[in-house]
């Protein structure tokens, strides 16, 4: 055997290592894109509790995911897991083919609004500050607050700007949020039920803001809701969740009653599928 054998085998550990992609081989074409998401038989257990199970998906670019399933179904968890935030006692995670984690920078999230304390003191252009840092700034800098000005005007709110985050409401505050995880310009945008706490016409802005986002863009959405007609007017693709995956594909193919029953566990409801 050369000496020189298997060198291109270390070569790629080593940029793999360093969290660079290996280059496609000469000759080969290109490759295909990787999925924005993919999971393989992640399972997930705190303490004695089993959160998820055998979950398997893939998430192609420019979909619209929208993950329903009823409280405690696992659908926090996952988005930790996709975040990188949460490593999956079994399977695996990967977001743009490689370990959900490795590139924070492409990622806009929005958290539940009922988990952030109003009683902070910062301001909203701060807040949005800290999607360009990934932690509270001492001093926002002056291309940082371009940057941060810039992302409140794109979601129509740019009047919010010096504005203590105690005096929002709840559609504002969900305002500021969306622009902290736009501010990058993410090619994936995850959503914990954004819409709760908001008002109706909230709501419909938001929906409209992300999908004026993902038109401009090209960008993936993922957003968990408890808004089944949500979830079949604005997504492409689905997740019934129940620790399980209970229904996976178009809203047509999986927000239908035997999906909805094995995943919300009872008859006779309609789920708010009448339009």
């Amino acid at each position: 055997m050369s000496p020189h054998d298997g060198a291109p085998n270390e070569q790629a550990a080593s940029r793999e290592r360093d969290g660079r992609r290996a280059p496609a081989p000469e000759g080969g074409g290109r490759r295909a894109a990787p999925p924005v998401i993919h999971m393989h038989r992640v399972g997930v257990r705190l303490g004695d509790a089993v959160v998820l199970e055998e979950v398997s998906l893939e998430v192609a670019a420019g979909c619209f995911l929208a993950i329903v399933g009823p409280n405690g179904a696992g659908k926090s968890t996952l988005v930790k897991v996709a975040l990188g935030l949460l490593t999956p006692q079994r399977g695996h995670a990967a977001l743009f083919g490689e370990v959900a984690g490795a590139h924070p920078e492409r990622i806009g999230y929005v958290p539940q609004l009922k988990t952030f304390d109003r009683t902070f003191p910062a301001t909203a252009i701060e807040l949005v500050s800290t999607g360009l840092r990934r932690r509270w700034p001492g001093r926002v800098t002056r291309s940082e607050r371009e940057l941060a000005r810039a992302a409140l005007s794109r979601v129509g709110a740019e009047r919010l700007e010096r504005r203590q985050l105690a005096r929002l409401s709840g559609g504002e505050l969900q305002r500021a949020y969306l622009a902290r995880a736009l501010v990058r310009r993410p090619q994936l945008v995850l959503l914990d039920e954004p819409a709760a706490g908001v008002d109706y016409l909230a709501e419909h802005d938001l929906y409209d803001l992300l999908e004026r986002y993902q038109g401009d863009t090209g960008a993936t959405v993922a957003m968990v809701t408890h808004d089944l007609a949500a979830a079949r007017f604005h997504a492409d693709r689905v997740l019934v969740l129940n620790r399980r995956v209970h229904g996976f594909g178009t809203p047509d193919e999986v927000l239908c009653e035997p999906c909805l029953e094995a995943a919300f566990g009872h008859r006779g409801h309609h789920h708010a599928l009448a339009f």
